[in-house]
């Protein structure tokens, strides 16, 4: 009788192994596609992901886009511009667990700090070279120039940037393997949330000045 727990033990630590990749990322298709039907979420229905259309109702233009094809505006003041392609923009990527972006730089435009919570991220540069970079939870820097035809890989979860550190507009494309990554901006949550994050948390926490904590947030308009 004393090995049944052992026994027990054993076989929720295998449960647990075979179901971690179910996890990781996106739910597996149960079907050959399941293209998103953006009209379902005008009703009162809500899921975790969008429904899907009907197979007769499906074309071949759910499963394209040319979303990335023109290089976003870049005039602005951190003077970069992401261009999603994700399942709010092709229907046909609803249940396949990858997404793309394209990023265009200004020169030494930077995409700041930010996460991806729902994936990881391989980014291509295709013109330019990137100064790239991730901070690990115990806050080390792993860091690197990153040149047209190079690649780097930044973990799910964690806080990254890159920098164009040249003269002339960059280009890099990045892959995600969650239909829907989510981005959220370490300024932006910390400046721009609605309602505001107290300005005496931002104080202990940064050790500023509460004057310089509100000029800051008068920097970044709130989304909601």
């Amino acid at each position: 009788m004393a090995k049944f727990p052992v026994v027990l033990l054993a076989a929720c630590a295998v449960l647990l192994a075979l179901a971690a990749p179910l996890v990781a990322g996106d739910p597996d298709m149960l079907q050959d596609f399941c293209v998103a039907d953006y009209k379902s979420l005008e009703g009162p229905l809500r899921l975790n992901g969008f429904p899907c259309k009907r197979p007769e109702n499906v074309t071949a233009d759910d499963f394209f886009s040319g979303v990335l094809a023109a290089p976003g505006n870049t005039g602005n003041p951190v003077g970069s511009a992401v261009t999603a392609a994700n399942v709010e923009k092709v229907p046909g990527l609803n249940t396949m667990g990858v997404s793309m972006s394209r990023v265009d730089y200004a020169p030494w435009g930077v995409n700041p700090p930010h996460t991806h919570p729902r994936a990881t991220e391989i980014i291509f540069v295709l013109e330019g070279s990137l100064d790239i970079g991730f901070i690990t939870t115990s806050g080390k820097l792993f860091a690197r120039t990153v040149c047209k035809g190079e690649l780097f890989v930044f973990p799910r979860g964690l806080v990254h940037f890159q920098r164009n550190n040249g003269g002339t507009p960059a280009v890099a494309i990045s892959a995600f393997n969650s239909q829907l990554p989510g981005t959220q901006s370490v300024a932006m949550a910390l400046f721009g949330a609605t309602p505001p994050v107290p300005t005496d948390v931002l104080v202990r926490a940064l050790q500023i000045d509460g004057g310089v904590v509100e000029a800051i947030k008068s920097k970044f308009q709130p989304k909601y």
